[in-house]
């Protein structure tokens, strides 16, 4: 008799806490939602979460504010997220570095990105570039390659931090053209593009969003994208496949993400408000403006895209036999 109380009481309990989160996934959101930035302000993350937050405020008729939690190269924050209550109110903008290289290239991440995330939807995917400051003399990839070998381990690439795509794909990069350079991380892509411009590093791989202006402005110069295809922004800058690389791609991808255990209604709540922003010719032409091109998912295609993605950088970071403590 006891048992049977038990497991009826067990039962009670196990009905009214799915009773509770299903009232909590109707009611969402009742209160301002966290989109966290594992990276500081002004990068190419960044750029993506503010687009993001802005016009899902308005879509949930709450406020989405972003909060940048920079630190040991942009595990800090996503492993705050993977931690955070599974309540919808505390959300990752998802990003290679974190997402698909991290978990190999460090030896504790502190998270892994397919048990500790419910993926909401892909939102864009952005090449990486090769910008050089107007006064450096390498105009082309073979150029770089060739100004790089007179003098062995003495030119300085200057990339976002350790973790982040900009960094591996000059790793890559560094890989498949037998270069001995040295490469200059730094903590986030606002300060890296602030000491390009400045001519204290005269090249270094890095997103378009934070450089675009400035490249149009003529005050950085891109040599070329690491893309499948050409931005269309800057039609006449090559890719690094045409420019004596084939096969080199390196493209990042963003997303939104929630921590795991997230009520189901709640992602699928987000994920509709996503790809319905997503899909203007506002945002669109946001992100085309910012260097990208836009993207939309389930968050079952997402997670896919998650294991498709985390394997390819996996493999590259153990070919390449990168690890940081």
């Amino acid at each position: 008799m006891r048992k049977i109380i038990t497991l009826a009481a067990l039962l009670l309990a196990a009905l009214a806490c799915s009773s509770d989160k299903a009232a909590r996934a109707q009611s969402y959101p009742a209160r301002t939602v966290t989109l966290v930035v594992p990276y500081p302000p002004g990068g190419g993350v960044d750029a993506m979460a503010r687009l993001v937050a802005e016009k899902l405020s308005v879509a949930l008729k709450h406020t989405v504010v972003v909060d940048n939690r920079a630190g040991a190269g942009g595990n800090l924050g996503t492993r705050a997220v993977a931690k955070a209550e599974p309540d919808g109110y505390t959300l990752l903008l998802g990003h290679t570095g974190t997402i698909s290289i991290n978990p190999s290239l460090y030896a504790n991440a502190g998270y892994d990105p397919r048990k500790d995330f419910s993926p909401i939807g892909l939102i864009a995917s952005m090449p990486v570039a090769l910008i050089a400051h107007p006064s450096f003399p390498a105009k082309t990839v073979a150029d770089v390659i060739a100004f790089a070998k007179k003098e062995p381990g003495k030119l300085n690439f200057g990339t976002s931090a350790i973790g982040t795509g900009g960094y591996l794909t000059a790793e890559y990069f560094k890989a498949v053209s037998g270069l001995d350079m040295t490469l200059v991380p730094y903590r986030g892509t606002a300060p890296l593009m602030n000491d390009l411009i400045g001519g204290h590093v005269p090249v270094a791989f890095g997103v378009l969003p934070p450089a675009i202006g400035n490249i149009q402005a003529g005050s950085l110069r891109a040599i070329a994208v690491t893309g499948s295809k050409r931005f269309s922004l800057l039609p006449d800058v090559p890719t690094a496949a045409e420019s004596g690389l084939p096969g080199f791609d390196s493209v990042l991808h963003y997303g939104l993400l929630a921590p795991a255990g997230t009520p189901r209604a709640i992602v699928e709540r987000l994920n509709k408000e996503l790809r319905a922003l997503v899909e203007t010719d506002a945002v669109k032409q946001r992100i085309v403006a910012e260097g990208g091109d836009f993207m939309t998912s389930t968050p079952d295609e997402y997670a896919t895209d998650i294991d498709q993605e985390e394997r390819k950088w996996g493999a590259l970071i153990r070919k390449l036999n990168l690890k940081v403590e």
